[in-house]
């Protein structure tokens, strides 16, 4: 049952359906993550060196920097958001003679 006010035009439809799968696949990569890095950690405890750690912290700036490209640069992110405004506001001015 669709409600109303709950529709939206087709485009800005598609723009929340990429929205919605850009932070999904930022969840889903993050449970992986987590999930990996536990296990090697448990497989790095039972050896003589601690290496655990350099995988996850290679691998948490990449989860880091695909965040900030989800949550932040997205289109509809706040960042993003932001910036577009600005512009608009810039182009809306006169131009100095």
């Amino acid at each position: 049952m669709t409600h109303p006010e709950h529709t939206l035009d087709p485009e800005r439809e598609r723009l929340a359906q990429r929205r919605a799968r850009a932070k999904l696949g930022w969840y889903f990569h993050a449970c992986v993550y987590v999930l990996v890095n536990l296990l090697l950690a448990f497989v790095s405890a039972r050896s003589t060196h601690a290496w655990a750690i350099y995988p996850a912290l290679g691998w948490g700036l990449g989860l880091l920097l695909h965040g900030a490209a989800v949550w932040l640069a997205a289109p509809g992110g706040t960042l993003y958001a932001q910036l577009l405004e600005r512009e608009r506001a810039a182009l809306r001015r006169p131009p100095a003679a």
